[in-house]
């Protein structure tokens, strides 16, 4: 039985420096903006959003620098 939860600690010990190592070797490459800023790159559909989206603040903008009837 202790060999048996020696062989276990000794697997998780092996897991736990496999993942520190991957978390390590993520850390250094790219930011996760820098990974999904491609994602969007020549989307109509994308395009269209972030156009209707400045309208959207855009109105915004005038209706709150209109004078007001009162």
């Amino acid at each position: 039985m202790p060999e048996r939860l020696e062989e276990r600690v000794a697997n998780l010990e092996a897991e736990v420096a496999r993942l520190r190592n991957k978390l390590e070797n993520d850390s250094s490459s790219k930011s996760w903006w820098q990974k999904i800023a491609v994602t969007f790159a020549d989307n109509s559909a994308y395009d269209e959003a972030m156009r209707l989206g400045r309208e959207y603040r855009d109105s915004l903008r005038q209706s709150s620098t209109e004078p007001s009837d009162e």
